[in-house]
């Protein structure tokens, strides 16, 4: 009987250790899966990266000042777009916060359009905090105001802008699992509202929602998140490690992460996978306006993974 007994208990420890198994091999993908979907990541970023709006296409960041604001071509504008548009395409009016396009002297030129209709006058803009901004195009440029901190700017982009004419690829670290770590999630409750520096020099006020602590070769390390909007579905960390003084972008990299498998509010835990770590706009053209890594975010050790830098 004690026999019998015996056998049913070891038969029973057999199946549940089997469906443990198999329920650990569903949440964990196979080796082969995980890289594969990696590479396809990867050849999808540097494929966003070049679309006809994307940050290759970006030639200029310019600030507006309270008034009238002249852009085109011609020297005399107070923004000069450096690419084959008209001399004087229009006067971005400044007055507090609201904004308004003005057509030059001799009315709007052939073929500018803001958001796909001829312009009226004058003709209201928007920024892009909040919202989605007003696009001014013509030909191969477009126009946007961005909205940072207490100050106003044109980011003007070209479709057909030598960078991304002249694309030559992305570099990256070989894929390798022992950077894809697990983390344990634990929230700030209430989260807390943290300045992020930016390479502008200025700070942002921004939502840190817990701390991802995560172990390398032994060490424990931390990394905290912001939440870019409060209805996000993934994490946002920006982080520096040793391997910026040579290999990847000095100023750091970005990771996005799905939410923790408890929700932001609850303890629990969440996937690290540094082999998609990516550079910031700013790698590849001085007109971005990045966000840089919390204090608490520049890691004392090497992480190997990843984009490496886009400029050797």
């Amino acid at each position: 009987m004690l026999r019998t007994l015996a056998s049913k208990v070891l038969t029973a420890g057999l199946v549940a250790a089997t469906l443990f198994n198999a329920t650990q091999a569903a949440d964990t993908p196979p080796a082969s899966t995980w890289k594969s979907d990696l590479l396809t990541w990867r050849a999808e970023h540097a494929k966003d990266l070049q679309q006809p709006n994307g940050w290759l296409t970006l030639i200029g960041l310019e600030w507006l000042k309270p008034g009238d604001n002249s852009f085109g071509a011609a020297k005399t504008s107070s923004i000069i777009i450096h690419a084959p548009v008209s001399p004087s395409l229009g006067v971005v009016k400044l007055d507090g916060s609201t904004l308004q396009l003005l057509p030059p002297k001799g009315g709007y030129p052939a073929g500018l359009t803001v958001d796909g209709k001829a312009p009226v006058d004058p003709q209201p803009l928007v920024s892009d905090n909040p919202g989605t901004p007003s696009k001014i195009a013509t030909g191969s440029v477009s126009i946007t105001v961005i909205h940072r901190g207490d100050r106003y700017a044109l980011r003007i982009k070209n479709s057909k802008s030598p960078a991304r004419l002249q694309f030559h690829g992305l570099r990256w670290f070989p894929p390798n699992e022992a950077y894809r770590v697990q983390a344990k999630w634990t929230p700030y409750n209430p989260p807390r509202q943290v300045p992020v520096p930016t390479i502008l020099g200025t700070e942002v006020m921004s939502e840190v929602p817990g701390v991802a602590e995560f172990t390398l070769d032994g060490k424990g390390y931390k990394l905290e998140p912001i939440l870019e909007k409060p209805d996000d579905k993934e994490l946002f960390f920006i982080f520096r490690d040793t391997t910026a003084k040579t290999e990847t972008y000095g100023a750091g990299r970005f990771l996005y992460t799905p939410l923790p498998d408890h929700g932001l509010n609850q303890p629990g835990d969440l996937t690290l996978d540094f082999n998609r770590a990516e550079n910031p706009p700013c790698a590849y053209t001085p007109y971005a306006t990045c966000p840089l890594p919390l204090p608490q975010n520049r890691l004392r050790v090497a992480i190997p993974a990843g984009q490496m830098r886009y400029h050797e």
